[in-house]
């Protein structure tokens, strides 16, 4: 190989390097897409599994070797099926031509301080009169799939207008909010629920907050209409009774490029 480039010309090999840099980049938006999502660990079994079919090759255990083969014939069969809303969402982003385009919390510097100063603003305002809410912030995992459905409303983050969304027997105050950068871009939208053992007390919008952080990289805030409690939801774990204080710094963080876990090494889920 050493010895065929030699005859590799300067257009060979700026090709060579355009070829090569759409390749990663195409699959740097292939992780973008299924970052902070179930998919993630699929994959994970994936590669445990072909790294398994190839130990068991190796010392010659057989018949295990041929019990994971099959095992990996069907599962490659399966793939469109168990990374079917990857592939759905995928599908759509190149519709809309967003395929190239991030969805990560867009907000910065004194833009960011200030939709985190709006939330925490409207979440207390929200549990002081006991009114139930239920705020998403989008970071990089996109969540257009929840807004199908939705009422879109892109308008400026304000802690009056988030207040006013969540009045209740109002048309939008079902659901939850989705906030994008300094924007909220829907209301009225509905998440997964977990599926995950949860404490009896919590309530629909808890299980939903749990839930959308569990397949992405969201930040979820709730506000609780029977105790007036404000909780926060991220990496599937949620931490409740927050202060306007702890909210807020936790929100800088969270909408932070840094890991989502680490901010949980000093709370705990109670």
């Amino acid at each position: 190989m050493l010895d065929q480039l030699r005859y590799f010309t300067w257009q060979d090999v700026i090709l060579s390097v355009v070829d090569v840099a759409i390749v990663a980049y195409l699959f740097y938006r292939v992780f973008v897409l299924i970052r902070g999502t179930r998919a993630v660990q699929l994959l994970k079994g994936i590669a445990i599994l072909f790294v398994l079919v190839s130990l068991t090759q190796w010392l010659r255990l057989y018949t295990v070797n041929w019990l994971l083969v099959q095992v990996r014939t069907m599962l490659l069969v399966a793939l469109p099926i168990v990374f079917y809303p990857e592939l759905r969402r995928a599908l759509e982003q190149i519709g809309r031509g967003k395929i190239f385009t991030s969805s990560f919390f867009r907000a910065q510097n004194e833009s960011a301080f200030k939709v985190v100063d709006e939330i925490v603003r409207a979440s207390f305002d929200l549990a002081a009169s006991k009114t139930g809410a239920l705020i998403v912030v989008e970071q990089e995992t996109g969540l257009e799939e929840y807004m199908e459905g939705a009422v879109r409303l892109d308008a400026l983050v304000s802690a009056e207008l988030l207040q006013n969304i969540f009045v209740p027997n109002t048309p939008l105050h079902d659901g939850a909010v989705i906030v994008r950068g300094d924007r909220i871009v829907a209301a009225a939208c509905f998440l997964p629920s977990t599926q995950d053992p949860v404490t009896v007390e919590l309530g629909s919008r808890h299980r939903a907050a749990i839930g959308v952080t569990q397949v992405s990289d969201a930040v979820a805030i709730v506000v609780s209409e029977e105790t007036g409690t404000v909780s926060l939801a991220a990496g599937g774990r949620l931490i409740r009774g927050l202060d306007a204080k702890t909210l807020r710094d936790k929100l800088l963080e969270l909408v932070n490029p840094q890991p989502v876990m680490q901010l949980f090494h000093r709370g705990s889920q109670k």
